[in-house]
């Protein structure tokens, strides 16, 4: 692939056409090839194909590529970088139970005692409903967000919240609103520990760039009336819907400064080649935009959910945590990890959870 000459070294490889062909995505422009949610799948994938989706191809071969340079041209410093990590955590379910509507709370009442037969599953809706009003009620199990908020910190980390502001299909979106006062206060909680927020935009927004815009105008008015300012918006489609360059323009529309969709739903890896974050690029109409990409690498349901990989909770995720964050580490690059406030209910995959933070 490289060979070196009297005037230096012939590289026999197309590292920049690679480069700009999986930033861009220029892949996934006018893909039919779709799953059920819209989406374009790893598994149509050059890179899942070809094997090369659990690496990050691009920068190993910038690594490459800056080794010649320093060969050729010794005195040249090239920049460096240190491995880092940023977590994020979608609210989709804030509470189990708390924003049921009533004809919802009345038919899970009635599931719980004629069905199921869980009187204590009844009192716990109940209460539920009842105690999430100014504040999430603390016993939710699904409420894990000050334990995230402990363990980042722990962690000297930063954690990430995205939150649904509209409802564009009400079967998949949230069933809160952010305006209710007990997301406003959870909002001023992650705030005032210094954590992020961040936008999540509807199932149907990913074709439809007004409705992010209309989507992040009132997140960010909701932020402001309680005093929240941040230097930085960002976020993240939900389900991973993403339709190319539609959802990008979107984002920069919105006037956002960064996305993190760009991971596929059905195998983590490295849907753009690079864990770093990168200046986006609409390849249709071949213009550099100021929205940035932040890439995702893995996704907690990807690896553990029945709908994708389904590993177990035990070693052979870890395994597959592990080996994507080290692939990570080895570029000096960023691991980007999702894990829903969720899917932090019980005791296994909190310890799963913290195995892949500290290790």
């Amino acid at each position: 692939m490289i060979r070196k000459i009297d005037a230096g070294y012939v590289v026999h490889y197309d590292i920049l056409g690679l480069t700009y062909w999986m930033l861009s995505r220029q892949e996934e422009v006018g893909r039919t090839d779709l799953d059920k949610h819209g989406r374009f799948p790893a598994i149509a994938s050059n890179a899942y194909r070809n094997g090369y989706l659990g690496r990050p191809i691009v920068d190993e071969w910038l690594n490459l590529l800056g080794q010649v340079i320093q060969r050729q041209w010794p005195a040249l410093e090239l920049k460096r970088h240190r491995f880092s990590m940023k977590v994020s955590h979608y609210v989709d379910v804030p509470s189990r139970y708390g924003f049921d509507g009533t004809y919802r709370l009345l038919r899970g009442m009635a599931g719980d005692l004629l069905k199921r037969r869980d009187w204590r599953n009844m009192y716990f809706r109940v209460t539920s409903r009842v105690n999430t009003r100014s504040r999430l009620y603390p016993a939710d199990p699904v409420n894990s967000f000050n334990w995230i908020m402990d363990i980042s910190e722990q962690h000297e980390l930063t954690s990430a919240f995205y939150f649904i502001s509209g409802r564009t299909n009400p079967r998949m979106d949230a069933t809160y609103e952010i305006e209710y006062p007990s997301i406003r206060r959870l909002m001023r909680d992650v705030h005032a520990r210094g954590h992020e927020i961040g936008l999540h935009p509807s199932y149907n927004t990913y074709r439809n760039p007004v409705k992010i815009v209309a989507e992040a105008d009132r997140l960010r008015r909701v932020c402001g009336e309680e005093g929240i300012l941040q230097h930085e918006w960002g976020g993240r489609m939900h389900y991973l819907r993403w339709k190319h360059p539609v959802t990008l323009r979107g984002w920069e529309a919105a006037g956002m400064t960064y996305d993190s969709t760009l991971g596929y739903a059905d195998r983590p890896g490295f849907r753009c080649g690079t864990c770093f974050e990168y200046p986006a690029f609409d390849p249709v109409e071949c213009k550099a935009l100021k929205l940035r990409i932040r890439p995702l690498v893995a996704m907690e349901c990807s690896i553990i959910g029945e709908h994708y990989m389904n590993s177990s909770l035990g070693q052979g995720a870890r395994q597959e945590f592990l080996r994507l964050k080290a692939a990570c580490r080895a570029v000096d690059g960023c691991f980007t990890l999702l894990w829903h406030n969720s899917q932090l209910c019980s005791a296994e995959k909190r310890k799963l959870y913290l195995d892949v933070l500290s290790q």
